[in-house]
């Protein structure tokens, strides 16, 4: 019999798994609790801040035994941050917990067992700190009015200092600290965002992993930054710094960059690659910010694909084109779709800037382009044009969907178009599950899948998957 459980309740709970959000799982007298700063194999004393009819959520009292996989965190603001919510948890089992995460989604969700397929070992990282080349820091005043910069506390828009962020480059800290030291000098303000007054609202730094250039870009709520050469004079010496921007965003929005963007000093992006393939980036661009863990996902895609150089590829959600480019070298032609005409532009940009002529870009849903195409696959070839309809009847569809997956409306096209193999790319394991039973349903089996951690020390994981037209 469940207990029933109300708020104030201090309860002695063993943590069982962790929930999407980063939050312990345990039960206490059979109710279910959700505890924040917990790790799988914890032992804690907990105390029910809100209690609903079959769970609840409890803040963390005192760890009563400690789980065999639990570490010190190495950031000194890990609990109150929002940014990383397993730093706590070794590595290890990070990455176990990860696979966990996939081969239980599959299950549950797909009706997908290991019997089916394939499930390769997690590809963890190297080294799982300082890996992001691009971080975005909130700029506000504490309650005695000191400037602080760092990241907003879970679910709120609280600025929580931290200068030093252990998964971020080393060199921010150097950015940030001048940056701070150029507002108090000039009295520049930062932003309110109840009141929409003062000017600086976030600083910007992305850094190439390769080329190691640095760009800073200032995000104001004016059209001009006052006293930007005292800026400059600052920025401009530190190491491989290669652009110092300005992107002015004057609306009342949780929105981080407006459309507006300023050179200051520099040129007005940086280079990176992903395997042999160089890309421009802008303060506006999209790109991976993990690109060793990238490079390796895309290998993995590549794997799957199985070019021998004669396929039709359409990438579909193909952002800036990072996959279309890394799979043209082993295509005959390859078609991206993508909804963002900025990325799309980029995407053009990258592939003339890289020598690649084989692929093409269009802007648009992926559910609104693709049938759209597919039926003019089908007039080409009943008006007798079948040569111009194979053109673009595709061998291989390759999908890497934002959280929520593909539209049943897309997933039912490309079975229409019949390709022999679907690499399907996926950052939410439930989202992933969900598409491969309808695949299942239609006739696609997945015969290999690889999980990925491309974001250490917290719950997001990669996954790879490649499917296989059973008729083929």
């Amino acid at each position: 019999m469940m207990a029933s459980l109300k708020k104030g309740d201090c309860v002695t709970v063993a943590i069982e798994d962790i929930g999407d959000d980063g939050a312990g799982i345990g039960k206490a007298l059979g109710y279910t609790l959700f505890i924040k700063d917990t790790v799988i194999g914890d032992v804690v004393e907990a105390k029910v801040v809100k209690a609903k009819k079959s769970y609840g959520y409890a803040r963390l009292l005192r760890v009563v035994e400690p789980s065999a996989d639990r570490v010190e965190p190495r950031c000194p603001v890990a609990r109150q941050c929002g940014g990383c919510q397993l730093q706590e948890m070794a590595y290890p089992a990070q990455l176990r917990f990860k696979q966990d995460l996939v081969r239980n989604c599959l299950a549950r969700i797909g009706g997908l067992y290991e019997s089916d397929y394939e499930m390769y070992p997690i590809i963890g990282m190297d080294e799982p700190y300082h890996y992001r080349n691009k971080a975005q820091f909130p700029v506000g005043t504490d309650k005695s009015g000191r400037l602080v910069i760092g990241f907003y506390a879970g679910r709120t828009h609280y600025v929580v200092e931290c200068m030093d962020c252990c998964i971020g480059e080393p060199v921010n800290r150097k950015i940030l600290e001048s940056v701070r030291s150029f507002m108090e000098e000039n009295h520049i303000s930062s932003y309110d965002e109840e009141k929409h007054s003062g000017i600086v609202r976030h600083v910007l730094i992305r850094t190439g992993r390769h080329t190691k250039e640095i760009m800073v870009c200032i995000i104001i709520n004016l059209n001009k930054l006052p006293h930007s050469r005292r800026l400059v004079e600052k920025l401009a010496g530190i190491e491989h710094m290669a652009s110092i921007m300005v992107n002015v965003n004057t609306q009342k929005t949780n929105a981080i960059l407006g459309s507006h963007c300023e050179t200051l000093w520099g040129q007005p992006f940086i280079s990176d690659r992903i395997g042999s393939v160089w890309y421009q980036i802008s303060p506006l661009s999209f790109f991976q910010v993990n690109p060793i863990q990238t490079e390796k996902i895309y290998n993995k895609v590549l794997e799957f694909a199985q070019l021998t150089g004669a396929e039709t590829v359409w990438d579909l959600y193909c952002g800036i084109g990072t996959i279309s480019l890394f799979l043209a070298s082993r295509a005959r032609k390859v078609y991206g779709v993508e909804s963002v005409g900025q990325a799309v532009e980029d995407a053009r940009h990258n592939a003339a800037r890289n020598g690649i002529e084989n692929v093409e870009f269009f802007v648009g849903k992926a559910e609104d382009v693709v049938p759209a195409f597919y039926e003019e696959m089908l007039a080409r070839e009943n008006a007798g044009d079948a040569v111009a309809g194979q053109d673009i009847r595709p061998h291989v569809v390759v999908v890497d969907p934002p959280r929520k997956g593909c539209a049943e409306s897309l997933l039912a096209t490309i079975v229409q178009m019949a390709p022999e193999r679907i690499v399907y790319v996926s950052c939410n394991p439930a989202t992933l599950a969900r598409d491969l039973k309808y695949l299942a349903a239609a006739g696609y089996v997945a015969e290999k899948v690889q999980p990925v951690d491309q974001f250490g020390h917290t719950v997001h994981v990669e996954t790879v998957v490649g499917l296989q037209r059973k008729d083929t």
